[in-house]
């Protein structure tokens, strides 16, 4: 691990970020087959996505980011790269075999890793001493969570993010727009082709 909180090898040559990238989606894809209905891919996002996605973030009004479904972190890191050196980065899932892995690998007091249900993200946030968020990122794959559990998210989520901010989602198919469009008057739409699959991009703002 190296004194910017990476683990050897993300900056280092071809074969060991080779190394890495494998090790990766080796974790990716075991939490994928342990539980495939909570996971919205077989393999991580591409940079293209991830840098969609964060486009329209205003990062020096942003002092809590939260995400769920971090998985092996491939929005952690990008993430981490645009935050101030004031502000926190919660990530939420119910996989601890990603927690764990997150926890092991990323090294930067503005992270932390919580083992437990996106519908519960409100408790979660005041448990970390903030009263609302900036931000909330999603790839949970809505059309497949359990029935009830897409619109407890959908609803907390609205709660806890401070007005003028905004829900990020990221998703293979619309289905994650009836979860939105009850709380959100504001979304806006994208698509990237350059993701395996392409996906549907997402970004329901919250009213001032």
């Amino acid at each position: 691990m190296n004194s910017d909180g990476l683990a050897i090898g993300e900056r280092g040559g071809w074969r060991d970020r080779f190394a890495l990238y494998a090790a990766q989606c080796s974790v990716f894809f075991r939490g994928f087959m342990e539980h495939p209905r909570m996971v919205g891919s077989i393999i991580p996002s591409s940079r293209f996505t991830v840098r969609r996605m964060l486009e329209p973030v205003d990062w020096r009004s942003c002092n809590l980011f939260v995400e769920y479904g971090p998985g092996i972190g491939t929005f952690c890191r990008p993430v981490l790269d645009r935050l101030s050196g004031d502000a926190t980065l919660i990530v939420i899932d119910t996989n601890p075999l990603y927690i764990e892995y997150l926890q092991k690998t990323i090294r930067d007091k503005r992270f932390r890793a919580v083992l437990g249900s996106a519908e519960n993200v409100e408790q979660i946030v005041r448990d970390n001493g903030f009263d609302h968020a900036d931000y909330v990122l999603s790839g949970l794959p809505f059309s497949t969570l359990p029935a009830g559990v897409a619109p407890a998210i959908g609803a907390a989520t609205h709660r806890v993010i401070r007005p003028g901010g905004a829900f990020l989602v990221y998703q293979f198919t619309a289905a994650c727009l009836s979860v939105m469009r009850p709380h959100f008057e504001r979304i806006d739409e994208g698509f990237e082709w350059l993701n395996i699959l392409p996906c549907k991009l997402f970004w329901a703002w919250k009213s001032e």
